[in-house]
């Protein structure tokens, strides 16, 4: 039988193969942060491929392969599954000394992955609705000094500037704070649910001409509270249309033109990736606050 600190050293490793990353310290990070401490007690009911389960004990071992463990089955709120969570931080590739906005943290586990990956110096500043979650994921994150969870609506406040925002709700646009939040060469990490049979995650940059925009792979997050839903006016795109998508705007600095994959209030999506540096489209333009 394997041992508890191999089979965490096994799990370490599936991430940081799921994560594509080349960051070194990725792979010891899984490894060190221990999942079970972000989880209420075993035996665990778990979750794969939309069917539950009961772990045969709380043997934490169980807990080491791509399962997501729910935190509130009520409100379908889970401990999400690794692989993705692996895929998203090696995409947008925390480093170390960033400041990082964690939104929907749910009890920690992901957030204390992040605060290791921007040590040191780096911070992250966690939002979780839910106030119980929150609760729990204080105490969770209480050896982990360079993490503050706030018990908040992160769509309803300003946030923190960041070098990354990593958002675990799916939402029909990022709202114009978010993006206002983002340093040069920011990211932002979401999922994008524009409709019911749109389900992407996206990864924004942004850069002196715009916010770039990338779809990467298929996701599906629970609703994000204040966000999820299209007003009457918008206009949600196809699935075609959002993976075309390559650059998103806000209308008060550029009004919807024929690019426009998907329209939502103060904000729209373009299949015209952003200009290049040095690009006459670029000359044009105004310099950017």
């Amino acid at each position: 039988m394997a041992t508890l600190p191999e089979v965490r050293r096994f799990y370490a490793q599936l991430m940081a193969a799921a994560s594509g990353s080349t960051d070194p310290r990725l792979e010891r990070i899984f490894e060190l942060v221990p999942r079970e401490a972000f989880l209420p007690p075993g035996p665990w009911h778990i979750r794969h491929n939309h069917l539950s389960l009961e772990t045969p004990s709380a043997d934490p071992a169980f807990l080491y392969q791509n399962i997501m463990v729910p935190l509130d089955a009520e409100k379908g709120i889970n401990n999400g599954e690794p692989f993705l969570h692996a895929a998203w931080i090696g995409k947008a590739a925390p480093r170390a000394g960033e400041i990082v906005t964690h939104i929907g943290a749910g009890t920690g586990y992901y957030t204390a992955i992040l605060a290791m990956l921007v040590l040191p110096d780096g911070r992250v500043h966690a939002f979780e609705i839910e106030r119980k979650l929150a609760a729990q994921a204080k105490l969770n994150l209480e050896p982990f000094e360079n993490a503050k969870v706030t018990a908040a609506d992160a769509v309803a406040r300003k946030l923190p500037a960041s070098d990354l925002i990593y958002v675990n709700a799916g939402v029909v646009a990022p709202p114009v704070q978010w993006l206002a939040a983002l340093r040069p060469n920011g990211r932002l990490v979401f999922p994008w649910r524009p409709s019911e049979k749109v389900a992407l995650a996206v990864l924004v940059t942004r850069t002196a001409a715009g916010f770039s925009c990338e779809p990467f792979m298929r996701s599906w997050f629970i609703p994000c509270v204040g966000a999820s839903v299209a007003g009457p006016d918008d206009r949600p795109p196809s699935t075609s249309q959002a993976r075309r998508t390559r650059s998103i705007w806000l209308r008060s600095e550029k009004a919807p033109d024929d690019t426009a994959t998907a329209v939502f209030g103060d904000v729209w999506f373009s299949s015209a990736a952003v200009p290049l540096p040095g690009s006459a489209e670029l000359r044009r333009r105004p310099d950017r606050k």
